[in-house]
């Protein structure tokens, strides 16, 4: 890097971090303000400028603010207050912000539910919230009724947008109530460290976990992402992604609700209406999860796909293989890739759009964050500790996991970790004794490397990384690899089980278009990756399975392995013999499996 964008990006940076300190600083004089306070001041200072933009709809800050009082006057009617949890259970529209608007103006918390929920882990999420109600959108009642007969305790549902048998009619009870302005002193006992929402983990790995987010940690999150993109009250904020997670929900959203600018909300994603949907509304900012920026690009180029108005794109895992390609196609100005996880206390932002970087901590801001990376061994799974007892430290371009000091001080928000619903859930992400006695960190969970210009790069996910002849393969790197091929459109990477050998074999599973060459695809692998990392099997699947805010499942495709009894996709084997990726058949599979073909 020369040495005057080394100083262009260093400008960039303090500037981005003054800006944080200064906002968060301005929010911070009074005590215990929450971003429920945040909103009426707007409604009182701002009333007329717009908040919400859903479909044909305007909710300006005057009507937004009125809409929740009808809330929270519905739950005071309810006996709902401080302590009290409210599930909120409905796909994406202007009604869910307000709805969780008005369950935090009485005290009381929304859990977010995950909208693709059904059956047990439906169930397990409602049980974990501890809500006696559930706000439960109509387009949702058949799903719901999956999951009542598991559920611990009976729950008062109140339906709005329809009826949904053996709910109460939300509509007809909100229209009832008062738009008006609530007593002051509605909320004199509530503080910074009381709950505001449950915001639940994707659920990759089990069923998802229940985080609270206190109002000190969800005004933290808004407000240092408005820093963050320098958003005024011009800027329109488009949002595809789910509003029951942080992404959607907290960073997009707080962009623009808590300096008087509109958040644009669309029911769910689309890469066909994207960019029109971007010139329609006049969007000046939009906030992505990597997959997303991968279907656009994958997406028939379409008329108008670059006479936007988009200043900013901020987001996370956009991989470094199609981070120039989108850029350049859609004409995005600047991007802010970041590094967080709804829960955790490790924040980190890549402010000057350096491709790949998931973020940066320069030698001259280190001691004001509270991030390191420790050695870690992934075929036991556990940090390195040195003679002493204690983790070491990695050395640049070293992977490890990324950790952050638990701090409790109200000055230091960032450093703070909350937790989870449920207590010994919180106890397995504490990493103890770390470089002192007594010390507690968060586990992210997540093996990172730093350059030495304290860039920051995304390894992979603890779990995903897997050995192969005694070496560590990172599926992240190799998914990379594949995707980048002509033909891939998606590529899902992990390790399988082979009897009789050490470590685990790699496979990809990918969904490609009818221009999809193996033969092309295996000299392309064979040039780009060392032997030791090369997929030994593919999985030719039509779709990639993935959550709700797009990350690709792989708990279900390990499972099945190569069992062809349990893949009813294409498998081929990458046969070194006949140096190509030939179909594994039943004969094929006995024989590696018993030993007979040598990996």
């Amino acid at each position: 890097m020369g040495i005057f964008k080394r100083i262009r990006n260093e400008i960039i940076y303090l500037r981005a971090a003054l800006r944080s300190l200064k906002r968060l600083g301005d929010i911070y004089k009074t005590p215990n303000h929450t971003f429920v306070d945040t909103v009426e001041a707007l409604a009182r200072t701002k009333g007329k400028n717009v908040a919400i933009y859903f479909e044909d709809r305007k909710l300006t800050y005057s009507d937004y603010n009125g809409e929740a009082n009808r809330y929270a006057r519905w739950a005071l009617s309810q006996g709902i207050g401080r302590g009290d949890v409210v599930a909120l259970m409905m796909e994406n529209r202007a009604e869910y912000l307000v709805a969780w608007l008005g369950i935090l103006k009485v005290g009381a918390s929304a859990a977010l539910i995950n909208t693709n929920l059904v059956k047990g882990p439906l169930a397990h999420s409602l049980n974990i919230s501890g809500a006696r109600h559930l706000v439960l959108g109509a387009e949702l009642g058949s799903s719901y009724a999956t999951a009542i007969d598991q559920l611990e305790n009976p729950m008062q549902v109140w339906a709005t947008g329809g009826a949904v048998q053996g709910a109460q009619d939300l509509d007809a009870a909100l229209a009832a109530q008062s738009p008006g302005d609530l007593p002051a002193d509605i909320r004199k006992e509530l503080t910074l460290n009381d709950n505001a929402l449950f915001i639940y983990t994707s659920g990759t790995t089990g069923n998802p976990k229940a985080a609270r987010i206190p109002h000190a940690r969800l005004l933290t999150m808004m407000v240092g992402f408005s820093a963050a993109a320098n958003a005024k009250e011009t800027d329109r904020m488009y949002c595809v992604l789910p509003l029951y997670h942080s992404a959607g929900g907290v960073c997009a959203v707080g962009t623009v609700l808590t300096v008087g600018g509109s958040i644009i909300i669309r029911r769910k994603f689309s890469a066909r209406e994207f960019f029109p949907d971007c010139v329609k509304y006049q969007a000046t900012l939009f906030q992505y999860i990597g997959e997303l920026c991968r279907y656009l690009l994958n997406s028939e180029q379409q008329k108008g796909e670059r006479k936007h108005r988009i200043r900013l794109a901020v987001g996370n895992g956009l991989r470094p293989e199609i981070w120039p390609a989108f850029q350049k196609r859609f004409r995005i100005p600047r991007i802010i890739e970041f590094y967080g996880a709804t829960e955790g206390n490790v924040a980190l932002l890549n402010y000057d759009g350096t491709v790949g970087a998931v973020g940066r901590i320069p030698a001259w801001a280190k001691k004001r964050f509270n991030v390191e990376l420790v050695r870690f061994n992934t075929e036991t799974e556990q940090v390195v500790r040195g003679a002493d007892g204690f983790c070491i430290k990695c050395e640049p371009g070293e992977a490890g996991e990324a950790i952050g000091k638990i701090v409790n001080d109200p000055n230091a928000p960032t450093g703070r970790f909350d937790g989870y619903a449920k207590k010994e859930e919180t106890e397995k992400k504490i990493l103890r004794d770390v470089f002192e006695k007594g010390d507690q960190w968060f586990r992210t969970g997540d093996l990172l490397k730093q350059d030495r210009l304290g860039y920051f790069y995304f390894v992979d996910r603890i779990g995903d990384t897997f050995r192969w002849k005694g070496e560590n393969v990172s599926t992240a790197e190799v998914s990379e690899a594949i995707s980048v091929f002509p033909g891939v459109k998606e590529a899902n990477v992990y390790g399988v089980a082979i009897p009789g050998t050490d470590g685990r074999a790699g496979m990809a599973s990918i969904v490609g278009d009818a221009s999809l060459d193996l033969d092309k695809l295996r000299k392309h692998i064979d040039k780009e990756l060392p032997e030791y990392a090369r997929p030994i099997f593919l999985r030719l699947s039509p779709e990639m399975e993935t959550t709700g805010t797009f990350k690709q499942r792989k708990v279900e495709l390990v499972k099945e392995g190569i069992d062809l009894s349990q893949i009813a996709d294409p498998v081929y084997f990458n046969s070194p013999t006949e140096k190509k990726f030939v179909p594994l058949d039943k004969d094929l599979h006995d024989r590696i499996c018993s030993g007979a073909f040598k990996l």
